[in-house]
């Protein structure tokens, strides 16, 4: 039910943008359309990587705080390391145009808490929408079967760019007549070596590759901030 395009998450294929120093804290954004499966992601990560590292997410709604509150009501972290974020505008504008109310989330949950990890969750929307490497050292894109199994070919700078590419509801494939093989092998051909993984959050399936793909990252982080042995 889930794939790696290559065996090394961390090679030389993956995209090699130099991870910004915030602190301690890697910052991974997740984004994607409305309904793709963000919140869902970020939950499962907080179950697979809460007993190991120390977490903080923030939340982005329009209007609303009910991603966070989701958060909250899954008891996935303590409800004080889950921040959400009222946009009042486009989703991408908060998280690449005009990043300041994330920065300021994000930078005060890492004042009071010292996370290892800060997932920053976009509102949903297209497939142009990227976060600020001002905001985040990494991003993860989500799509799923439902949304059309010609979106990967479609691309975007959120499909073909994305450090990390989710698709998600593989379980629901057959139902929607979504051709994951297809999905998967377009992903390879716009994505160019970058990792993608095919999951089933809510049921299981993929969510440890994803949890792996971080932790590598962390590891990555924590490597280029060491202080160098040099004289």
């Amino acid at each position: 039910m889930h794939r790696l395009d290559h065996e090394d998450l961390n090679g030389g294929a993956v995209d090699a943008t130099p991870l910004h120093r915030h602190g301690r804290a890697l910052r991974v954004g997740i984004g994607g359309p409305v309904g793709s499966g963000k919140t869902a992601l970020v939950a499962a990560l907080c179950r697979a990587l809460g007993e190991e590292l120390s977490l903080a997410v923030v939340t982005n709604d329009i209007y609303t705080t009910e991603d966070a509150d989701f958060l909250r009501g899954q008891a996935v972290l303590p409800d004080d390391r889950v921040v959400a974020v009222r946009t009042g505008c486009c989703p991408h504008t908060a998280i690449r145009d005009d990043i300041t109310a994330n920065l300021d989330a994000v930078e005060d949950l890492v004042e009071r808490h010292d996370p290892e990890l800060v997932l920053v969750e976009s509102g949903g929307d297209n497939l142009t929408a990227t976060f600020s490497y001002g905001l985040v050292d990494r991003q993860i894109f989500v799509l799923d079967t439902a949304g059309g199994d010609d979106v990967p070919r479609k691309g975007g700078p959120g499909v073909a760019g994305a450090d990390l590419l989710v698709v998600n509801k593989v379980d629901l494939a057959a139902l929607v007549g979504a051709d994951v093989d297809r999905m998967a092998a377009d992903a390879a051909r716009v994505r160019e070596g970058r990792p993608t993984v095919l999951a089933s959050v809510r049921t299981g399936p993929g969510v440890a590759e994803v949890a792996a793909w971080v932790r590598a990252e962390i590891a990555a982080h924590a490597d280029r901030a060491a202080p160098s042995d040099v004289a």
